[in-house]
């Protein structure tokens, strides 16, 4: 996005901003019926955002997909927001995804900065069925730094035999076991949670809702 494209963007939508960064594992094993139910999932996500006028204009959407890592959608508007196909190839390099998704982070942030925009704690949603096939430690150190400093929310969900201790030592929240393929399910969850957010005021700290219905801890 160029600086003129956001300066333009901003101009035109002044509202706080509430980014959240899906990074989906597109991993071979997630071949078959798994990435049908997570299209499926990222689909209804849309569908769920897009029936509130507030979440259309302060969330905003960024998918990182591995592997191998792909900026598979930049940071946009729920309002503009299309649900991509997802297609299962490759090995897991979830570190490298996790560095690209605090990155683009740091990024936007440095946007909304230059542009005089308020925003919210930005999310990152992982969705994994495996343990990463790189280098993750340095990236899970970057994780714990900025979930402690408050710069980031970092949630990670296991899908079917996800190594639940890997994800444990990424993020500082307990991960989340997937009932089944409830990927619509954690997906309105996901933009119910976004939506209370984004009517909220920025820095507030918002009540989230027990995923009990789509996971297990």
């Amino acid at each position: 996005m160029t600086e003129e494209f956001a300066a333009v963007e901003f101009a035109d939508n002044p509202e706080p901003r509430c980014p959240c960064v899906l990074l989906l594992d597109t991993s071979g094993s997630m071949s078959g019926k798994p990435i049908d139910e997570l299209n499926a999932g990222v689909k209804a996500f849309q569908e769920s955002l897009q029936k509130d006028q507030l979440a259309m204009l302060r969330v905003e959407v960024c998918i990182i997909n591995f592997g191998p890592v792909n900026l598979l959608q930049d940071f946009v508007s729920a309002g503009s927001f299309a649900a991509p196909t997802l297609t299962a190839t490759g090995d897991t390099p979830m570190g490298a995804a996790i560095n690209l998704a605090l990155d683009k982070i740091d990024e936007r942030k440095q946007t909304y900065k230059a542009n005089g925009i308020s925003y919210y704690r930005p999310w990152v949603f992982l969705i994994t069925d495996g343990a990463p096939t790189d280098e993750w430690q340095a990236a899970a150190q970057r994780v714990h730094d900025a979930e402690s400093r408050k710069k980031v929310a970092f949630f990670a969900v296991g899908v079917e035999n996800a190594p639940l201790n890997v994800l444990g030592q990424i993020t500082p929240r307990t991960p989340l076991k997937l009932q089944g393929l409830s990927f619509r399910e954690m997906f309105v969850w996901l933009s119910t949670s976004l939506t209370s957010v984004s009517r909220s005021m920025p820095g507030e700290e918002v009540p989230i809702q027990s995923p009990a219905g789509w996971a297990s801890v």
